[in-house]
């Protein structure tokens, strides 16, 4: 676990929040709100729909999603890669 508080202005410790899903109650809702926030700006700002790209590949996108990452050289390397299961 993370040392420090997650919300100070709370009293809320990282150590005070258990896993899983009765995590949604001890967190603030102004933590959760800065979440969405952040994933709507990632989403709309960074990773933007091009039609003319194949589906999941971003323009600012580099390797495993790194915004402005570097990128997989075209060839057989990166179709292996692209293709592989999990």
């Amino acid at each position: 676990r993370f040392p420090g508080y997650c919300s100070p202005s709370e009293g809320v410790k990282f150590a005070d929040i258990p896993n899983g899903l009765a995590a949604l109650s001890k967190v603030p809702a102004a933590g959760w709100t800065q979440w969405i926030l952040f994933l709507g700006l990632i989403e709309k700002g960074i990773y933007t729909y091009d039609p003319t790209r194949a589906p999941g590949d971003y323009k600012n996108a580099g390797v495993l999603g790194v915004p402005n990452g570097s990128t997989m050289t075209p060839g057989e390397g990166r179709n292996r890669k692209l293709n592989s299961e999990l």
